[in-house]
């Protein structure tokens, strides 16, 4: 009977641990951005967890700097869901993205997947990805 008792004690108790690190669990998105023109200025970079959101209120967010045309940045605590990363160069670091009179900009743009900015902003169909069971490795060519 004792037996029997510590045997279910040792089950709930892993249930219970399995249960906790379940909900805790939390993961990274790494971004590289590839192919800047030059090293001026900053990349900003902003990540969105909602479709309704974005490309207009960021989840996270981070300014980072260029060497040899390449961008870093990592997102950490990021909770399995679906999201999508958008960048730009601020290559006059004036803090903001560069348009013209049609608002087409005028310094480098880029998202997840890469996805393509035709005949207006890039889709968050295009541009969605997964966080699920592990980190995610994102590269973004300019």
């Amino acid at each position: 009977m004792i037996r029997i008792f510590h045997l279910i004690i040792v089950f709930l108790l892993g249930l219970l641990s399995a249960w906790a690190q379940e909900a805790n669990t939390t993961h990274k998105i790494s971004v590289t951005i590839e192919n800047i023109d030059n090293d001026q200025g900053k990349q900003y970079v902003a990540l969105y967890n909602e479709e309704a959101k974005f490309l207009k209120e960021l989840h996270k967010g981070a300014i980072v700097t260029i060497t040899n045309g390449k961008a870093q940045t990592v997102f950490e605590n990021i909770p399995p869901g679906v999201y999508a990363v958008s960048t730009f160069h601020d290559e006059n670091d004036n803090g903001e993205l560069d348009t013209n009179f049609l608002g087409i900009p005028k310094e480098d743009t880029g998202t997840s997947n890469d996805a393509p900015a035709r005949f207006g902003p890039p889709k968050w169909e295009a541009a969605k990805f997964l966080v699920s069971d592990s980190d995610v490795e994102l590269v973004i060519h300019l």
